[in-house]
This record gives C-alpha cells, structure tokens and sequence, in this order.
C-alpha cells in the first residue's frame, strides 16, 4: 500500500464521533487527504489515535506511512503504541537523580530506546530483590536531563511482572545498581486482545 492507501485505511478504524482536542474528526482527515497534505493527516490521526484506544492495525498502517515518509520520529512512536497494545503501559510521573547525585550525567533519550531496570516490588526465589525491564518513553520531550521531571510511558518487557502495579504506586528506576530515578505511576493499561496482523 502507498501512504495515502494506508492513511485511508487507518482512518476507517477509528470510530464515529472520535475527535481530537480541537474537534477534528476523520471527516477533516479526508480533507487533508484529498488535497495530499499527508503528513498534517498522519499527525491528525496520531492525535485521534490518544482518545478512545484503536487496534493494532491502525498503529501498524501509520507506522508504515510514517516510514514511507521518511518521519522518523512518528514512526517510532507508531511502533511504540504497537508495543503498548502487546505488552500493556504504565504512565508514570518520573523524576531523576541529578547528576551530582547519580552515576548518570547525560539526559536519558526520550523516544522509546531506553530498557532500564525497575525496582516493582519483586523479590527472586533466594528473597533478594529482583528488578523487571521496561522500555521508556518520555512524553512531550525528546530527552530528559538529569534532575528533570517528566510523565513518561513503560512498556513491560515481561507483563506477567507488572501485574500488581496500581496507579499510586512508587518505583524506582535503575540503570545499575544505583538509583537513576523515583517514579509515581499514573495510569496502568494491561496488554489489549491483540489480533494476529497479516
């Protein structure tokens, strides 16, 4: 499929009546799409993509404009919001140790590509504390400067781990045996009944 056959198709798996924070709905996408304003139409049906959740194949089809475009930066966030709907998500209020504190005294890439360890509670089998993976993502920033504070989205690498979290809960971010951060979670989304994709 081109872009505009998948922005097309995308956009048939959003719901009637969705919107996005400033009223647009599928009907002005068609607009943006008619007129090959392709880009402004993936960004408006990423922004429809943060209301009511959609399936995966929405995500994948964007994802795949988004490479056909050459739009780095969207296509990992596409990709990402597949990984969510796998694996479940976590928002979280993350604040990090500043670097006079820390062993880390660079900021942390916002876009997904960090795997750090969190302390969630769990003990190993011999009841010494065992940390779980999860990927990061930081809203809103493309990175986060130590010391910063920002909401950011954990993607579980093992979700069968992460059952127990509530929002409420205190985490602590490792990405050694040192401390890197403190994190409140926010909001908890298990994995969705993901469909095989062909």
């Amino acid at each position: 499929m081109d872009v505009p056959e998948l922005l097309v198709s995308a956009s048939l798996l959003v719901p009637e009546g969705s919107a996005t924070e400033n009223d647009l709905t599928v009907s002005d996408i068609w607009d943006y799409l008619a007129h090959d304003e392709w880009e402004i139409a993936l960004g408006l049906l990423e922004e429809l993509g943060d209301g009511d959740p959609l399936p995966l194949g929405f995500w994948e089809k964007l994802a795949r404009a988004a490479e056909q475009l050459g739009l780095e930066r969207s296509a990992d966030w596409c990709h990402w919001r597949c990984s969510e709907l796998r694996n479940g998500v976590l928002r979280a209020d993350l604040t990090l140790l500043p670097a006079a504190e820390a062993r880390r005294t660079t900021p942390i890439p916002g876009g997904g590509v960090l795997r750090p360890m969190w302390d969630i509670g769990r003990l190993s089998p011999a009841g010494e504390r065992a940390v779980s993976i999860a990927r990061l993502w930081v809203e809103d920033l493309p990175s986060l400067e130590p010391g910063g504070r920002a909401t950011v989205r954990l993607v579980p690498l093992t979700p069968s781990h992460w059952t127990h979290i509530e929002p409420g809960r205190r985490l602590t971010m490792h990405e050694d045996r040192s401390v890197a951060g403190e994190a409140v979670v926010l909001e908890v989304r298990p994995p969705a009944a993901v469909a095989p994709t062909g």
